[in-house]
């Protein structure tokens, strides 16, 4: 075992023993390997920066490295597309340990021997690897373990070098929950961060974006391809999506809206009039209607049959018919399930329930959601035609102090 800070500044030796150069820092190349192979070395010679072939090297340790041949060629180091340079690009880095859900620094890196090559295999996020840097001659172990994060659970490492990408990243940081993606992405810089939310597919970026700040998730969406910016869009909620095309220049909300598909800009575009601050602009359009003359049994079928639902129904909304929107009753979903087969849906519902306006304030329309212990609460237009829900996460949003909102768990969306 060795460590990158025990290698750096040590001699490069030819055949007789001789110092010919120095190495200035060890090239790996990522890709799938969870333990990424070491390609070679930049070593330097006076004032001159060469590449020197891993297989040209035929011991390597804490006293150097010693050549398997005393031809060089010093043409000027280019660092090639994928190469990761561990001094430039990971020492004094933040990355993420996806295996303990935090933002570390990386103080030291550790190299083994796996014949014939030398392969990472770990991060010393410890002070003990930072002194070892700073103290190389004189470093003393002690009794504190020496901390080192096994390098196949680096999720996202946070360099400035534009050809470093972890290919398994994404993979990696799927295994979390949105919420703790978004944390760590919080974590980061913004560019960083924004690199996070990136690297996932359409449907799990989303799902991170609606755990992140309103003006987080416009700058990140804003800065993004436009298609691909549509595209994440349409995984999110509608309430939500209407949010952050809100919180962007007019432009370009209009823009991305016109890249969404048709049914997913209808679903925005019917919310984005509504005042942040109103039941509307606080409702969401995913919701389940049923017509009040099914039954139990024909309901229960219907639901199975939707292509889509919400993530989390627990309230189905009654209206008079087939393709009207006119709101007549309310029936828990706990409810549905445990009734007879053969009742009606009209037998069964309840007539008097709570409703909002659209343009009723968001925070009494919150304040009655806690109020009836409700989790969802319907919108209704001044016809009695229901627009949307209001769930009770947004309403907790609303009425928790602001440090206490990040992050109320989502129930729906």
């Amino acid at each position: 075992m060795l460590y990158l800070s025990q290698i750096l500044g040590r001699p490069i030796r030819d055949l007789e023993g001789l110092r010919v150069a120095i190495v200035k820092d060890v090239i790996v190349r990522l890709g799938t390997d969870d333990h990424p192979p070491v390609t070679g070395f930049v070593a330097r010679y006076r004032r001159r920066d060469f590449f020197l072939s891993r297989w040209r090297i035929t011991e390597m340790g804490d006293q150097g490295v010693r050549l398997n041949s005393d031809i060089l060629d010093l043409r000027p180091f280019v660092r090639r597309e994928g190469e990761v340079l561990l001094a430039r690009d990971v020492l004094d880095k933040q990355l993420i340990d996806v295996d303990g859900k935090r933002v570390v620094r990386v103080n030291d890196v550790q190299l083994i021997e796996a014949t014939p090559e030398w392969r990472v295999t770990g991060a010393d996020v410890s002070l003990q690897g930072l002194w070892r840097r700073l103290a190389p001659a004189g470093f003393l172990s002690t009794k504190k373990p020496v901390e080192v994060l096994d390098w196949a659970d680096v999720g996202y490492l946070a360099t400035d070098a534009a050809t470093v990408q972890l290919k398994s990243s994404s993979d990696k940081l799927a295994r979390l929950h949105p919420v703790e993606i978004a944390r760590l992405a919080e974590a980061l810089s913004y560019h960083h961060g924004s690199e996070v939310v990136e690297s996932l597919d359409d449907e799990t970026a989303a799902e991170t974006l609606e755990e992140m700040p309103a003006e987080r998730q416009a700058q990140i969406l804003g800065d993004m391809d436009q298609e691909r910016a549509a595209d994440i869009l349409e995984w999110m909620s509608p309430d939500e999506a209407a949010d952050v095309l809100g919180d962007l220049p007019e432009e370009k909300a209009e823009e991305l809206l016109g890249l969404m598909e048709d049914q997913e800009q209808a679903d925005v575009a019917e919310l984005l009039p509504y005042e942040d601050d109103t039941a509307g602009g606080l409702m969401t359009t995913e919701f389940v209607t049923l017509p009040r003359s099914l039954t139990v049994a024909e309901a229960l079928a219907r639901l199975r049959e939707m292509a889509e639902t919400p993530n989390m129904i627990y309230y189905l909304y009654v209206v008079e018919e087939e393709n009207s929107w006119k709101l007549v009753g309310v029936i828990a979903l706990r409810s549905l399930i445990l009734a007879d087969p053969g009742v009606t849906l009209d037998e069964m519902m309840r007539t008097e329930f709570q409703m909002a306006s659209p343009q009723e304030s968001a925070k009494e329309v919150a304040q009655r959601i806690a109020e009836y212990n409700l989790l969802a609460l319907p919108v209704v237009d001044q016809p009695g035609d229901i627009l949307g829900i209001v769930t009770v996460d947004d309403a907790m949003e609303i009425l928790l102090p602001k440090d206490g909102r990040q992050r109320f768990p989502r129930l729906f969306g």
